[in-house]
Formats: C-alpha cells, structure tokens, sequence
C-alpha cells in the first residue's frame, strides 16, 4: 500500500502531465506485460504523449479538481491515462496500433486488447469520447495521409481534362496536314478550277 506521500507525488505528477494536455485516452493495462507497456511508452513519446497509471480515486481527484465531468466507476478495471499534448485525433492512432498490434493469445477474441481502450476526453472541447470513437478515429490514416488522398481527388478532374486537350492537340495537326497533302496531290485539279473560273 502506497503511503500518503507517495499519493501526492502521483497526483502532482498527474497534474503536471494534465496541464501539457489537450487530450486524454483511458485505457486497461491490466494483463499487459511490462515489455508490451514500456514499448507503448516509446511509442507514444514519438507522439508526444506520455503513459500514466495511478489508482483511479487519484485520477478522479485530479480530474473533479479540472473540471473534467468523468464518472470513473464506470470502468470496471484499473485505468490508465494516456495524456497528450496534442488532439485526440493524433494521439488515437498510435493508442490503436499498440493495442490492435499485440499478440492474441489461442482462443482469444481477435478485438481483445483493442476492447481495452475506455474512453477518451477532449480537453478543448470538454467532451467526453466513447470507446468506439477512439478506435473509429483510431482506424484513420493519419491527416496528412487524407489531405494528400483529398488533393488527388482534386486534381483528377484538371488532370482529365489536361489529358483531353493534350489528345486533341495532338490530332488536329495530322488533320490539317493531311489536307493540305491531299490539296499537294493534285495540282492539275486547282490549275483546271481556275481556268474554269
């Protein structure tokens, strides 16, 4: 049992990390070896978010303290909060990756570790997110991946077109020069239209 100052150190810790924060995602990490845990740790330093596990009445003072309207009871299992410095959007993917990425032990569901993604919160927006938004937005490819698919279906259209116009340049040249062939062909026939006029 951790002692009372041990508490405090957490919750200061909870509250350093909560003020860096734009984003929090509540998961389960019971059952998640400590290898499986310190390689999420990795990954989501890259995303600039960092991994917390504190005992839930620790995480319910920080978060009634915030104003952050969270009823935690609602999860059965210990959580831990993922705090993110940037969006739920950037911070979901990396979250589902890990939990959608291990290993399933035999005869275990193929969603089992993804089911251990609670919750999410938007800290800007002060709304809660459900399990099935995060990993929802957590299947999305990442937004510069959209931007470049959204340009493409931009420019398509132009690109046609461009091609059309290039086909068609290209034709009319033979045409006319196939005229003027035909007209070379026969010089007797505009000698004789001449003198008939």
């Amino acid at each position: 049992m951790k002692s009372r100052a041990q508490k405090e150190t957490e919750l200061a810790k909870a509250r350093d990390l909560f003020e860096k924060s734009q984003a929090l995602i509540f998961a389960d990490f019971t059952k998640i070896s400590a290898e499986n845990l310190r390689k999420l740790r990795i990954e989501l330093k890259k995303a600039d978010a960092k991994l917390l596990v504190i005992k839930k009445r620790i995480l319910g003072i920080l978060l009634k303290e915030k104003g952050v309207d969270v009823d935690l009871s609602q999860f059965k299992t210990s959580v831990g909060t993922i705090f993110s410095a940037a969006d739920t959007e950037h911070i979901a993917g990396p979250a589902f990756k890990f939990f959608s990425g291990m290993e399933i032990p035999e005869g275990g569901a193929k969603d089992m570790w993804v089911k251990k993604l609670l919750a999410g919160y938007d800290l800007n927006g002060k709304a809660l997110i459900d399990a099935e938004q995060i990993i929802y937005i957590g299947k999305l490819p990442p937004r510069e991946v959209v931007l470049a698919q959204f340009l493409g279906m931009l420019a398509a259209p132009v690109r046609s077109f461009l091609y059309i116009l290039d086909q068609k340049s290209k034709m009319a040249p033979r045409s006319t020069s196939a005229k003027s062939d035909a007209d070379n062909d026969n010089p007797d026939e505009k000698v004789e239209l001449t003198q008939a006029q």
